[in-house]
């Protein structure tokens, strides 16, 4: 099993030590980022000790879509971009040789930008918690500070510091709670608009 450091920079993601005092990064964090809102300097720092802070310039790919990966990151700089293929490159293909263009170069592949993330926002939990491939892609808008945290690294955290990691997971389920319930409410305008 790869290390977090080694999974991150396999996804081209340099690694510039842990976030052992990621209260430093003000107490605005810890009030607005969803995923610390409960967090008391000193747990934030617990959680922050087990996460790797990564950079990334803009127009770098974060976490890419369709990738595997069993972490996530806190944004704690910056601003990231969160797209969405409409297709695969493989149906992009398929549909170019349906139209008797089999020869000519692969199509571009229609993008759609889903959500742009800033300070504070969590991206990648729903891939680390279930194994799945990555459902869209972040990349940075401009300059990117982060914190990763990957699955292993949880599990160590509930072993070592109980209270901390369960507050972890109950913040964890409570982001994917409210995603689920923007998506569906999202759906049910749409239906409603047909």
């Amino acid at each position: 099993m790869k290390t977090l450091e080694e999974q991150l920079e396999a996804a081209g993601l340099h690694v510039f030590g842990c976030c052992e005092r990621i209260s430093d990064y003000g107490p605005d964090l810890l009030q607005n980022a969803p995923l610390l809102q409960d967090f008391t300097p000193a747990e934030a720092d617990i959680l922050g000790a087990s996460m790797r802070l990564v950079r990334a310039e803009p127009g770098q790919v974060l976490i890419r879509e369709g990738d595997a990966g069993d972490w996530m990151l806190l944004l704690l700089k910056g601003t990231v971009d969160v797209t969405k293929r409409m297709q695969s490159v493989a149906e992009a293909n398929a549909q170019a040789q349906d139209d008797g263009l089999a020869n000519e170069a692969p199509r571009e592949v229609a993008v759609s930008r889903v959500a742009v993330l800033r300070r504070g926002a969590a991206m990648g939990e729903m891939s680390m918690l279930d194994s799945e491939p990555r459902y869209s892609s972040c990349i940075a808008i401009e300059a990117v500070e982060a914190a990763a945290l990957g699955r292993h690294e949880i599990a160590l955290l509930i072993r070592d510091h109980p209270g901390v990691g369960a507050k972890l997971m109950v913040k964890i389920t409570q982001l994917m709670a409210q995603r689920l319930r923007n998506v569906s409410n999202h759906l049910v305008r749409l239906l409603r608009k047909r």
